[in-house]
């Protein structure tokens, strides 16, 4: 069933702050007096949101006294992920709440629950009288990977020590959860490639990446 809903100009939900608390995380917020209940949202973070396609079965409705009584909302620390909460005002009609949709995001809160491991490892294959060799990247993660969070970086004679200090090269394709072999490239035996995230402070927010 479709909620009930209507735009607000009203700022009755603001202040959205998340503390984690042992297996699971805290969210406060300042609450306006006149807001009986409200209802919460959660979905991925980045994931697009049009309330006017939201189902009832979606959200959740907590009440002041729900509120009170557990000192804010609680909710288990399970998995590994990065969320966003939206927590809407409500106002009673008939005994019924309809859900208000304030301006802006002072209503907004992001949750990170952890980082997904990415372990990795580069195999050079022989080559005895050639000046180059086969090398194949083995990637184990935790999570599915977009091919845009990642790039490999080759350098001659030393490590790179960032995604632009030697030659950059894209990912191809997406990495699904668990062990991920790519295609054979070839370097010189004098090259050394590291893995680097394309954005450190986006994907590293989300992955962490340990060489093996």
């Amino acid at each position: 069933m479709m909620i009930k809903w209507e735009e607000t100009t009203q700022l009755s939900i603001k202040d959205v702050v998340c503390q984690l608390q042992g297996n699971e995380y805290v969210i406060n917020w300042h609450w306006g007096e006149e807001v009986p209940c409200v209802y919460v949202h959660r979905s991925r973070y980045e994931e697009p949101f049009d309330i006017s396609r939201i189902d009832e079965y979606e959200l959740k409705l907590y009440t002041r006294e729900e509120y009170k009584a557990h000192k804010g909302l609680r909710e288990k620390h399970e998995g590994i992920g990065r969320y966003t909460y939206r927590i809407f005002p409500c106002r009673l009609e008939n005994g019924r709440p309809v859900l208000l949709v304030p301006a802006g995001e002072s209503h907004i809160v992001h949750v990170r629950t952890g980082k997904a491991k990415i372990y990795y490892s580069f195999k050079r294959g022989r080559s005895w009288f050639r000046s180059y060799q086969p090398v194949q990247i083995r990637i184990f993660s935790e999570l599915p990977i977009p091919k845009e969070a990642l790039c490999y970086v080759k350098k001659e004679g030393a490590p790179p020590a960032h995604k632009d200090d030697g030659t950059q090269y894209p990912f191809i394709r997406d990495l699904e959860p668990g062990v991920n072999l790519l295609p054979e490239i070839e370097i010189r035996k004098t090259d050394v490639i590291r893995l680097f995230f394309t954005d450190g402070k986006k994907y590293g927010e989300l992955y962490e990446l340990i060489p093996e």
